[in-house]
This record gives structure tokens, C-alpha cells and sequence, in this order.
């Protein structure tokens, strides 16, 4: 048997953890070990239970999102932390990627991607919601480009592993690339799976941003 993935919440909203909390209840190998109703409570609930992933909100009282976020990563690098918010500013994405997420989710996308984002996270991936690898890329100055080495990787992507990426840097989500493409969401993840291989990618901003530098996007 699979052993469960270990989840700490934070978020002052006691409603959204009882939100969050039912989606984790549903969601088969995933079990919610601490709740917390700020960032300092989130830290030391993080020392005490060690769960494998931390789902932090960004606006919290005592100490923030972020700050508890760098504070998890210096006292328990081990523990994945993805960001869950509300609020989808470019400086609060950039910044929650530098200190060390392993994912980016906006709550109103938590129930179709956070078990899926908790997985990435629990197996060492990276995880970013389709809107905001689209938010992040409208917020970069142009892009510089590809490097040949980089350029060398793109050209071997068959033509529908450039046709999902070029979708993905586009913002659409694994569904909407299916629907484009008339394909299964499941066909559209085993593509995604190559371009990433293939491009040494390990979440979807990264990816499209290659995409970017590639000249794929127009």
C-alpha cells in the first residue's frame, strides 16, 4: 500500500480550510495532518508533524505567506511547500518561486489542480496553475534568445509535443489543450510528460518560457 501524503494547511480563513479540508478528504492518498490560522503557527506545526507537503496562504497575520515560507525552507528544506492564494500579483508568484515553492495555485482552481499540485509537490515535481505560468510570461520583459543548446531541444518535439507546449505558454489548462486539440486530458498529460523530459523542464512556466525564448509563441 501507498503511504499516505502527509498535508499541513495554513490560511486565516476558517471557512477556505473547511473548503480545503473536503477536498482533501476526497482526494484518495492525501491525509491532512495540521491546520494553522497563521504563518508563525504554520511554521512551528510544520517542525512538530514533518508532513511531506505545506499548503500556505500569502495573506496571513503574525507572519506572512512568504515569510513562512523561506522560514519552512530554512528549518525543514525537506518539506514541499505550494502556495495557495487568492491572489494572483506577478511579485507574489516571482517571489514565492524564488524562495522555494514547489507550486503556485490560485483558490478558485483548488478543486480541479490542488490534489494534483500535492502529488507534483509529494514526488519532488513542480506545479504551477495554467493562469498564472500565463500571468508570470506577461509580466517578463521580452524574451531573450534560445540558446542553441536550448534551440537543439525544441527541435526534438514531435509536431503535437509543440503544438501542447505552445497551448501551455498560451495559459490554457490540460482540459482546454485537450479540447483544442480533440484529444483526451489524459493523452494531453503524456504529451506534457515528453516535452518536459525532452526539454529538461519540471513545471509549466519553465516550459513556456523556453517556448518564449524559442519563438514558438508568435
Amino acid at each position: 500500500m501507498t503511504d499516505l501524503i502527509r498535508v499541513l494547511l495554513a490560511d486565516d480563513d476558517r471557512l477556505i480550510r473547511t473548503a480545503i479540508d473536503a477536498i482533501l478528504r476526497t482526494t484518495d492518498g492525501v491525509e491532512l495532518v495540521a491546520q494553522a490560522a497563521d504563518g508563525r503557527a504554520a511554521v512551528e506545526l510544520t517542525v512538530r508533524h514533518r508532513p511531506d507537503v505545506a499548503l500556505l496562504d500569502i495573506r496571513m497575520p503574525v507572519l506572512d505567506g512568504l515569510a513562512a515560507l523561506r522560514e519552512i525552507r530554512r528549518v525543514a528544506p525537506e518539506v514541499r511547500v505550494v502556495v495557495l492564494t487568492t491572489f494572483g500579483e506577478d511579485e507574489y508568484v516571482t517571489e514565492a518561486l524564488r524562495a522555494g515553492a514547489a507550486g503556485f495555485l490560485l483558490k478558485e482552481s483548488a478543486v480541479d489542480e490542488l490534489p494534483q499540485a500535492i502529488r507534483a509537490a509529494a514526488a519532488g515535481a513542480a506545479f504551477l496553475s495554467p493562469k498564472v505560468t500565463r500571468q508570470v510570461l506577461d509580466g517578463l520583459p521580452a524574451a531573450p534568445v534560445a540558446a542553441a543548446e536550448e534551440l537543439r531541444k525544441v527541435a526534438t518535439l514531435s509536431e503535437r509535443e509543440r503544438e501542447v507546449l505552445v497551448l501551455l505558454a498560451q495559459g490554457l489548462s490540460n482540459a482546454e489543450i485537450g479540447a483544442r486539440l480533440w484529444v483526451s486530458e489524459g493523452t494531453v498529460k503524456t504529451h506534457l510528460y515528453r516535452v518536459f523530459a525532452k526539454l529538461d523542464c519540471d513545471n509549466r512556466v519553465r516550459a513556456a518560457m523556453l517556448a518564449q525564448r524559442a519563438g514558438l509563441l508568435g
